[in-house]
């Protein structure tokens, strides 16, 4: 079994965007993020300790200006705390073995796929394709990217 940690190697070579999110529970700007508009099938992980957050067949258009998902890939490697910043209460998602801050969950994602909206900043995901899933070692999630 592979194990994740937060990897001080992967959070020096963070650009300030990136370790501003990651690290100090930033926001990126909406409509910037690199992977908002990406539309190929693969993977999404954690920048900084690589763990598997969500799979392209979950991502759809929000129109939030944020990647959005509706369910993580691997339940056990997202976390969810309470935020109570900026005058109003939210459930913040973080990476559960890179603490990495990614972003938020809200209750108004696609009822039919459960309801929820994961709102993540791009600057805290790093996107495998499926063509590299098996050679970057994560083979065992290619039928979970993969629509059917």
């Amino acid at each position: 079994m592979t194990r994740y940690t937060k990897d001080p190697a992967a959070i020096a070579a963070l650009s300030e965007e990136e370790f501003y999110v990651t690290q100090n529970a930033g926001t990126e700007r909406p409509g910037t993020g690199k992977l908002l508009n990406n539309k190929e099938i693969g993977l999404y992980v954690d920048i900084v300790s690589g763990e598997p957050l969500f799979a392209s067949s979950s991502k759809y258009e929000s129109g939030c200006g944020w990647p959005s998902f509706t369910k993580p890939i691997e339940v056990a490697h997202v976390t969810e705390i309470e935020d109570r910043t900026l005058g109003m209460i939210r459930t913040e998602v973080r990476s559960t073995h890179g603490d990495s801050h990614l972003g938020h969950v809200f209750p108004d994602g696609p009822r039919d796929q459960g309801g929820l909206r994961y709102c993540i900043n791009s600057a805290a995901l790093r996107f495998i394709p499926l063509a590299d899933m098996e050679a970057e070692g994560y083979g065992a999630y290619i039928d979970q990217v993969e629509e059917h």
